[in-house]
């Protein structure tokens, strides 16, 4: 790859105190600068020289604009033939700004790039030095966060931020059955979260939509995050059907079993089906709640059936 050609039009006043070290330090970077001090010898053309060999070829201009230069009759000619040659050919103009001065109203509609220290410019200058070579300094995208490229199943009425909040939340469930759900728990820790106030809020709209019951607490510090909620029958429901494809199927096969079986326990279905307890658990309320079966108290988390109903029995036949 061949070195990037660029053209430096310039006042003289300018040299010392800026021009010839930024051309210097151009150079170091690959840049083949054009300054009429190291290209220029006597008896040369003028004219020749600039306009045969400085602007021929090169790939942008940079207009070093001060209160030196914008007075200057040599610097607006080369500027107007730069603006011919831009037109001509793509080359790129770059004003660089080094003092409050006013800008040519040739240069009025194209992006300068000011520098107010001129011993101190990385900034600037990396920014000049990647507009030369054609890139970018912008990042790179990385990976979303999980939040955003987590797959949801749709749930009616259900906004995105809710249904993630449902899922993580009944996934949790699995493994921590018929426990109230500190939310700091499942989302406090996780770095690929939604943020702190969205949860919340969702919360909040889950709870108003009966996905879930909340508590709500008093005091503490920053990590704590004032409720705790379960999970309603009809919110795990929900879940259920969305993201489980066999979820009717189950439910057909805990109810045989349920007449079929004995004992009609929560770690009967658990074990028979090598299902979760949390599942056994919601197929057995879900039963109960259609008027299918009638439960007895709970005791060491398991859950009886101790009453089936004719029509349980009948929608089997």
């Amino acid at each position: 790859m061949s070195a990037p050609k660029v053209f430096l039009s310039h006042a003289s006043e300018d040299k010392e105190r800026f021009v010839t070290k930024f051309a210097i330090r151009l150079r170091e970077k690959g840049v083949d600068v054009w300054l009429d001090k190291w290209e220029m010898m006597p008896g040369d053309s003028l004219v020749d020289k600039i306009f045969e060999e400085g602007l021929k070829n090169a790939v942008a201009i940079i207009i070093i604009l001060s209160n030196n230069s914008v007075t200057k009759p040599w610097v607006r000619e080369e500027l107007n033939s730069g603006v011919v040659s831009k037109l001509q050919k793509g080359t790129r103009i770059m004003p660089v700004v080094i003092d409050d001065c006013e800008i040519p109203e040739v240069l009025k509609t194209t992006l300068w790039e000011t520098i107010k220290n001129l011993s101190k410019y990385d900034d600037s200058f990396d920014r000049i030095l990647a507009s030369i070579y054609g890139k970018t300094l912008k990042p790179e995208l990385g990976s979303q966060p999980g939040y955003a490229s987590a797959v949801l199943q749709n749930i009616d009425g259900l906004e995105a931020i809710d249904n993630l909040v449902l899922k993580t939340s009944c996934e949790y469930l699995v493994e921590h059955p018929d426990q109230p759900i500190d939310p700091k728990d499942i989302f406090g820790e996780n770095s690929e979260a939604p943020p702190k106030s969205e949860i919340l809020d969702s919360i909040d709209v889950l709870e108003d939509e009966g996905y879930v019951s909340v508590s709500r607490t008093m005091g503490g510090g920053p990590d704590h995050w004032g409720r705790t909620f379960q999970v309603t029958l009809f919110g795990f429901e929900e879940y259920c059907h969305a993201y489980f494809e066999e979820y009717g199927e189950l439910i057909d096969k805990c109810a045989g079993l349920i007449v079929n079986s004995e004992p009609k326990t929560n770690y009967m279905l658990r074990d028979s089906l090598n299902i979760p307890l949390m599942m056994a658990n919601h197929v057995i309320r879900v039963l109960e709640d259609g008027g299918y079966v009638k439960l007895s108290g709970v005791l060491s988390e398991q859950i009886s059936v101790y009453d089936v109903s004719a029509k349980l029995r009948r929608a089997l036949r």
